[in-house]
């Protein structure tokens, strides 16, 4: 029974988003231009990122072109399934697939990172089990 001031749903546990992390190799000899046109994204591109449910979205580039990007989202295949299916992400990778070394397919549907390790989470579990 919900404490006075509270209501069933507020007592809910908060589902966790799916962290999701992914690397790709930028092209040496492409890597001004890849920045170019991350500066700004397409307008229309980020608001498809967005209707997909991915969140709080980041890429990180390194000085020998690998690329490491993050975001979170409450479901990844259908936010995958989403892009697969978008006009809009499936002529924005047409066009920045000359940028990528391996890539087999869409980088936007490139496998994901294992995640290993996350601060909030371990933090929490280990204050659950020891009462702090």
């Amino acid at each position: 029974m919900p404490r006075s001031g509270e209501s069933e749903t507020s007592r809910m546990p908060e589902l966790q988003p799916q962290r999701v992390c992914f690397t790709l190799r930028i092209r040496p000899d492409k890597l001004d231009e890849y920045l170019r046109r991350h500066t700004p994204v397409r307008a229309e591109m980020l608001e498809e990122i967005a209707r997909s449910g991915r969140r709080n979205y980041s890429l990180f580039l390194a000085g020998d072109g690998l690329l490491v990007g993050y975001y979170e989202t409450d479901d990844d295949e259908a936010a995958r399934n989403y892009l697969a299916a978008s006009e809009v992400a499936t002529a924005w990778e047409a066009d920045m697939a000359e940028f990528f070394d391996h890539v087999d397919g869409r980088a936007d549907q490139t496998p994901p990172l294992t995640e290993i390790f996350n601060l909030g989470d371990q933090l929490q579990a280990t204050r659950t089990q020891t009462g702090i």
